[in-house]
């Protein structure tokens, strides 16, 4: 059985190429939009592997397995949840948010653009939904394509001008990160990573990192075991965590 970063990583080579960064801006967001519906598949897939049975979107081939987000409940009014891990006794436990730039600006050349409004995207979900379930555990997982390792721009004199669009990532993300307690802030996320995504025509390599930790890449496996740890903690009534997998307090 193939591991997360194994299936990811061939949903995601099933799209084939991404398109020009010239292509129409139709073209460019449809292309965004199956990138998300196939990260949510496959993190949801992984979810229902390790214990978490009923998590939301459904397999492919089911009637809800588009990728469609689910709709839930929040504090300051109802909002779509790209992956969901409810409970009629709890609520929402888990939920993940996954927003991505996949293509440069054409003006600047750089991923830059969009960067400030995706983070604001991700947060007023982390506040609507935090301020309905406290103990929810929130992730926000920013996939970048893979240039905005590289798009830093210099002034004549060689100096740097402007950081490289993923350490600015890590850099405006990091205050909202870390929430260790129920009682924190609901703008923040229990966890954040930047993920960097290579969609070369030979093939699709995704790197994930922790915000606030742009140099040490970890494996998507070892994200959603940190991710079960958190729920079971938040939950030691009903559950806890054992090798990676939810199962049943005892």
């Amino acid at each position: 059985m193939l591991g997360i970063d194994e299936m990811l990583v061939a949903k995601l080579a099933r799209l084939g190429p991404k398109p020009p960064d010239e292509a129409s801006q139709a073209v460019k967001k449809r292309y965004s939009e199956r990138v998300s519906e196939a990260v949510a598949l496959v993190f949801a897939q992984e979810l229902r592997e390790r214990g978490l049975r009923g998590t939301r979107p459904l397999r492919d081939g089911t009637e809800e397995g588009s990728g469609a987000e689910r709709r839930m409940a929040g504090g300051i009014g109802a909002k779509k949840v790209d992956v969901t891990w409810s409970t009629e006794e709890s609520g929402l436990l888990l939920g993940l948010s996954i927003k991505s730039i996949n293509f440069r600006d054409p003006h600047t050349g750089n991923f830059q653009k969009n960067l400030t409004n995706r983070r604001g995207d991700m947060l007023m979900e982390a506040v609507t939904l935090h301020r309905r379930f406290p103990y929810a555990v929130l992730a926000g997982f920013f996939f970048l394509d893979a240039g905005a390792e590289s798009d830093a721009t210099q002034n004549r004199d060689g100096s740097a001008r402007r950081r490289c669009t993923f350490l600015n990532a890590h850099a405006r993300m990091k205050l909202f990160t870390g929430r260790d307690d129920p009682a924190g802030r609901d703008e923040q996320f229990e966890r954040m990573y930047v993920v960097l995504l290579d969609s070369a025509a030979g093939g699709v390599v995704a790197r994930a990192t922790e915000v606030g930790r742009p140099d040490s890449p970890v494996p998507l496996a070892r994200t959603f075991d940190t991710l079960v740890t958190l729920v079971a903690e938040r939950n030691p009534d009903f559950y806890q965590a054992a090798d990676g997998c939810i199962v049943p307090a005892y």
